[in-house]
């Protein structure tokens, strides 16, 4: 899928800034000042001077939160950012509404009680950031996620991405239908990506701790429409009544559904 890079400029802005730098300078930022998250609801919010709140732009992590203070900038942190800074990353320590710092297995609990597909999920968005993707809610798109290959100042997105767990069939219930496939695809076709699944197999471990993601894995299917009639090379014009098929494709491999 070719690159949509925003303006002409754009890609070597991004190979000059790689996000993997970016992050390793969030993080190293994060460490020293002790960062501190506050658990609120289904979010982290954390508060930032300048010149972090400038690399959590960047990086883009969060969401700008307006507010009166000069001195504090203010950032909404999902369940996923917030997790990832705190247990893959180490950089972020988060406390909860008591002001009590709370340790890992704390934090899982408290996710997992506040959304009972956390550890697919994060385990999802984990797979996609450490491969430096940013990762960002799909709702608009109808997807669970979308990820840009930089900054979305730079790029658009390239997927949209679903989550699917192989254990559970409730993860995602819009896949199992064919009828809720093609539609996903007609909606990702509208908006230019491509429909990434990312399936996510426990391998028999349950999710008593995060230390059960090491023993996850994550297979990786994209999933387009393919219209005959537009690769036909006398006849370029596609018939709106034409039947399309599904291209399933998972690493070399593509399957016909």
């Amino acid at each position: 899928m070719a690159r949509k890079w925003k303006a002409k400029d754009a890609e070597a802005k991004a190979l000059a800034d790689p996000m993997s730098k970016i992050v390793l300078q969030l993080q190293s930022s994060l460490i020293q000042s002790e960062a501190r998250g506050i658990l609120c609801g289904c979010s982290v919010l954390l508060a930032a001077e300048e010149e972090q709140a400038h690399l959590l732009g960047r990086a883009y992590f969060g969401d700008r939160v307006i507010n009166a203070e000069k001195d504090k900038r203010w950032f909404q942190l999902d369940m996923e950012e917030a997790f990832f800074l705190c247990y893959s990353l180490k950089c972020l320590k988060i406390v909860g509404e008591d002001k009590r710092p709370k340790d890992v297995q704390e934090l899982w609990q408290y996710m997992k009680s506040k959304k009972a597909a956390f550890p697919d999920f994060y385990k999802a968005y984990s797979h996609l950031r450490l491969k430096n993707w940013v990762v960002r809610p799909g709702f608009k798109y109808g997807a669970d996620f979308v990820a840009y290959r930089h900054h979305p100042n730079l790029v658009h997105s390239d997927y949209a991405v679903l989550v699917s767990s192989e254990e559970d069939g409730e993860a995602n219930g819009r896949l199992r239908v064919w009828s809720d496939i093609h539609g996903t695809l007609r909606l990702c076709l509208g908006v230019v990506k491509t429909l990434l699944v990312l399936s996510i197999s426990k391998n028999g471990h349950d999710a008593a701790s995060p230390s059960c993601l090491e023993n996850y894995t994550v297979d990786e299917r994209t999933v387009s429409r393919w219209v005959p009639e537009q690769g036909r090379e006398d006849d370029t014009s596609v018939d709106v009544e034409s039947p399309s098929i599904t291209v399933v494709e998972s690493g070399t491999s593509s399957v016909i559904v």
